[in-house]
């Protein structure tokens, strides 16, 4: 390893230590928030559609300078969507933090993050997908507890948006969230709940999509300190092989042993495509069914349409025989 990177690797690896967690302030309607855009490019109508949905929440909008940019499958340059987002915390005026797609792209400046400029100004960070970069990053790093959650772009249904204000806006714990009777009368498989190992379980938050978790592993910015944890997990498009080569990674560079529990959302478009493939629920109980801990397959959260939101670092209880997640504590203050 070159010395720059040992450099990075070991001041990330010692900086995120016993990181005490950090609250940030709930969000209230008239607030402004920034938009960024620190992944993939996004296209002209899903960033019309993104703006309108945070003003149908009567929020105010002030949009990253190269949130609109492109180069290539990028959203701008590196230094430019990472400046954006160092803006966007830096702003006081600012009270939450939009990442107006996923995709791909976050990773790359993951090095170069200020974290000390976000620990100085705690605010609402949300988004899911390539974001889980980011919200490792600097949840790991910071303890901020920010927020896997409906990008700006997604499909504010009423389930989502529900959830989502029961978090950021008008928090109350202990709260309960229950499946979405639309992802319930789905005839997609990949809709069913399964239970792999029953039980119940209590343990703070941490995790985010399955390939950014398995990209990460071996880097500075990798999942850790996972003891007593809940995981969760999601992802989309993958082949059943691939998802388990994935989790095959994670068991090896983490102790999935001694989490609390992992809950697992949709896995959309999962099926196999080779009808000689292991199913993805068989892949899933392979791979996890022998931790000893409570998992389950099929709550709502992934890449759907009926999502609820997970903030990283608070306490949460995971119940099987419900297939329900209960947040322990409000993570807004």
């Amino acid at each position: 390893m070159p010395l720059a990177a040992q450099a990075v690797f070991s001041k990330n690896r010692s900086s995120a230590n016993n990181k005490k967690i950090v609250k940030p302030k709930r969000l209230m309607k008239g607030d402004t928030v920034a938009v960024i855009a620190p992944s993939s490019a996004v296209e002209v109508s899903a960033f019309e559609k993104a703006l309108q949905n945070l003003a149908d929440l009567g929020l105010k909008i002030k949009i990253g300078k190269s949130a609109r940019a492109r180069k290539g499958f990028l959203a701008g340059t590196d230094k430019e969507r990472l400046d954006d987002l160092h803006q966007a915390f830096a702003d006081t005026e600012i009270k939450a933090v939009w990442c107006v797609r996923g995709g791909y792209g976050a990773t790359r400046f993951l090095p170069d993050l200020d974290f000390k400029l976000i620990e100085k100004n705690p605010k609402i960070f949300i988004g899911y997908s390539d974001i889980t970069a980011l919200h490792l990053a600097i949840h790991q790093n910071t303890g901020l507890v920010t927020f896997h959650g409906p990008v700006a772009a997604s499909n504010f249904s009423d389930y989502t948006k529900n959830h989502m204000a029961g978090v950021l806006i008008n928090p109350s714990a202990p709260y309960k969230i229950a499946l979405s009777p639309d992802n319930i009368a789905k005839n997609s498989n990949l809709f069913k709940t399964e239970t792999i190992t029953r039980g119940k379980c209590r343990g703070k938050l941490i995790g985010g999509n399955l390939s950014l978790l398995a990209a990460m592993a071996g880097t500075a910015f990798a999942l850790r300190d996972t003891k007593g944890k809940i995981l969760f997990i999601e992802d989309i498009g993958e082949q059943p092989y691939r998802i388990d080569r994935m989790l095959t990674q994670l068991k090896q560079t983490v102790d999935l042993r001694q989490l609390a529990g992992i809950a697992l959302g949709v896995f959309e478009d999962c099926n196999p495509k080779d009808i000689t493939s292991q199913s993805l629920i068989e892949v899933l109980k392979d791979r996890l069914g022998d931790l000893g801990i409570p998992v389950i397959y099929g709550l709502s959260f992934g890449h759907i349409r009926d999502q609820f939101t997970l903030p990283f670092g608070i306490e949460a209880e995971l119940d099987t025989e419900t297939a329900t997640m209960t947040f322990m504590e409000n993570s807004v203050i």
